[in-house]
C-alpha cells in the first residue's frame, strides 16, 4: 500500500480526499494505526485538502485500534494543525474515546464545552456518555444523564433505552429494565434487535428460561432474526432443564421463520439429544439439515461422539465416510472419539489402528489420545501393547510435552522393561 501511494505522488494523476479515506479506513481495519494518521497527515501533499470526513476517519480507526490518547491529540490539533474544524460528530467520537478509556467525567466535560466549540450535543452525545456511566455500573449518574437528554427535548431511540435496559440487567434488576422495555414500547419506540439481544442473553443468565423463552418467541413474531450464539443460549437453558424436545420445536420454530439453518445451533442440539440418549433423533435432525446445509466439523464430531458412547460404532463409522467423502478432514478429536468408542467395548486393537491411521494422515495426537489407549491396555493387562504404542509415537517424531509428561509418569517405572524404555525416551528427545 505504501509503495503505491508513493507512485501516485510521483505521478500526475488527481486524485480527492476519498482515496485517502478508504486508505485511512483500511489500515485500522489491518490494525496499523500509526500508518492511518501517516496517511491523514500527508494528504495535503498530494494538494488535496482535508476535511472533517477524513479527520472522522482517522478518529474512529484510532479508538478501533484502541489508541485513545492520540484521538484526544488529534482533536485539539484539528483546527491549528489540520485547518479541519470539527463538528459535532467529530465531538462524539471524542466522547466515545474517553468513555471506552473510562475517563468518563472528562468526557462529560466535553458535552458541557461544545457549545463553545460550535456544537450542539445531540442524541448519540447523551447516550455514549449514559452508556459510559452504566458500563461502570454507575446508575446514579446514568439516570442523572437520561434525564437531562429528557429535560433538552431529545427523545430517545431504541438504542437509548437499550443502553439504559442493559445497565440495568448488568445490575441483576430485572424489574426495571423490563419497566424500561414496556416504557419504551408505550412511547411508540419498537425494540429492535439489539434489545431482544440484551434482554434475553440477561434472562439466560439469570436461568430465567420462561422469560428468556417468552422474549424469543415475541422477537420472531416481529420478523428479527436472532444471532447464532443467542439462539445458542436459550436452546442451552432449555436443554439444561431437561426441555430437550422445546429447544427442538425452538430449533424448527425459527427455520419456519426464515432464520437460515446453522451448525453451531445444530451441534448444540444433537449434544444434548446424544446425552439424553436420543441418537436416532439426532440423526433425524443432522440428514434434514444435511439436506440444504453442509455439517461443519464441529457437527459431525458431536454426533459420531453420541453415537460413540452410545455404543453405535458401525453408525459412527458412516458418519465418518460421509464426512471425509464430504472433504471435512477429522482433527485429533474426530480419532480420540473412535479410539474410545472401540475401548470401550474393549477393542484397543482396533484403536491402536485407528491411531497408527492417524499418524499416517499426519494428525498429531495428544495427550488424551495416547492417555484413553494406554489405560485401557494397562488395565487389559498388555504391556507388550501399550510399548507398540510409545514405539509408534517415537517412530512419528512428533510427540509434544504433555504426551512425554503422560509416558514418564504412567508407563516408565510400571512396565517391566520401564528403564529399557526411559532410554528409548531419552535417545528419541535427542
Amino acid at each position: 500500500m505504501e509503495s503505491l501511494i508513493s507512485q501516485l505522488q510521483n505521478s500526475q494523476i488527481k486524485c480527492g480526499e476519498n482515496l485517502f479515506i478508504t486508505v485511512i479506513r483500511n489500515y485500522g481495519l489491518a490494525s496499523l494505526p500509526k500508518l492511518a494518521v501517516k496517511t491523514f497527515l500527508r494528504i495535503e501533499n498530494f494538494n488535496v485538502q482535508r476535511s472533517v470526513r477524513s479527520l472522522n476517519t482517522l478518529l474512529n480507526v484510532l479508538i478501533q485500534n484502541k489508541r485513545y490518547d492520540l484521538v484526544h491529540l488529534m482533536f485539539k490539533s484539528s483546527k491549528t494543525k489540520f485547518n479541519v474544524i470539527p463538528n459535532v460528530f467529530t465531538g462524539n467520537i471524542l466522547i466515545k474515546a474517553l468513555c471506552q478509556k473510562n475517563d468518563v467525567e472528562a468526557a462529560y466535560k466535553v458535552l458541557d464545552e461544545m457549545p463553545a466549540m460550535g456544537m450542539v450535543p445531540n442524541l448519540v452525545t447523551y447516550t455514549t456518555i449514559l452508556g459510559g456511566y452504566l458500563a461502570r455500573g454507575d446508575m446514579r449518574n446514568g439516570k442523572r444523564v437520561f434525564q437531562e437528554l429528557l429535560d433538552r427535548g431529545w427523545i430517545p431511540d431504541a438504542t437509548t433505552y437499550t443502553v439504559l435496559m442493559d445497565g440495568y440487567c448488568k445490575l441483576g434488576k430485572f424489574n426495571e429494565a423490563v419497566k424500561v422495555m414496556d416504557e419504551m414500547e408505550e412511547n411508540g419506540v419498537a425494540p429492535n434487535e439489539v434489545t431482544y439481544g440484551v434482554m434475553i442473553e440477561a434472562f439466560c443468565k439469570e436461568k430465567k428460561s420462561g422469560e428468556a423463552l417468552n422474549m424469543f418467541d415475541d422477537m420472531l413474531q416481529r420478523k428479527y432474526i436472532p444471532s447464532s450464539s443467542l439462539s445458542c443460549k436459550v436452546i442451552d437453558l432449555l436443554c439444561e432443564e431437561g426441555r430437550v424436545e422445546e429447544g427442538c420445536y425452538l430449533w424448527k420454530k425459527m427455520l419456519k421463520n426464515d432464520c437460515l439453518p446453522d451448525n453451531a445451533i445444530l451441534s448444540t442440539l444433537i449434544h444434548w439429544l446424544c446425552k439424553e440418549g436420543k441418537v436416532w433423533e439426532a440423526r433425524k435432525i443432522f440428514d434434514e439439515f444435511e439436506k440444504g446445509s453442509v455439517p461443519s466439523l464441529l457437527t459431525y464430531n458431536t454426533l459420531i461422539n453420541g453415537m460413540c458412547e452410545k455404543g453405535e460404532l458401525s453408525e459412527a463409522g458412516k458418519l465418518w465416510d460421509d464426512m471425509v467423502e464430504k472433504g471435512c478432514n477429522p482433527n485429533v478429536f474426530t480419532y480420540n472419539i473412535l479410539i474410545k468408542g472401540f475401548c470401550k467395548i474393549g477393542n484397543a486393537t482396533e484403536g491402536i489402528r485407528i491411531l497408527d491411521e492417524m499418524l499416517d494422515k499426519g494428525c498429531l495426537p495428544n495427550k488424551a489420545t495416547y492417555n484413553i489407549l494406554i489405560e485401557v491396555l494397562q488395565g487389559m493387562g498388555k504391556e507388550g501393547e501399550v510399548e507398540k504404542v510409545v514405539s509408534m509415537a517415537m517412530s512419528s517424531g512428533r510427540v509434544d510435552r504433555s504426551s512425554w509428561d503422560l509416558f514418564l509418569t504412567k508407563i516408565v517405572g510400571k512396565l517391566n522393561n520401564g528403564v529399557d524404555l526411559l532410554h528409548q525416551l531419552l535417545e528419541s528427545a535427542n
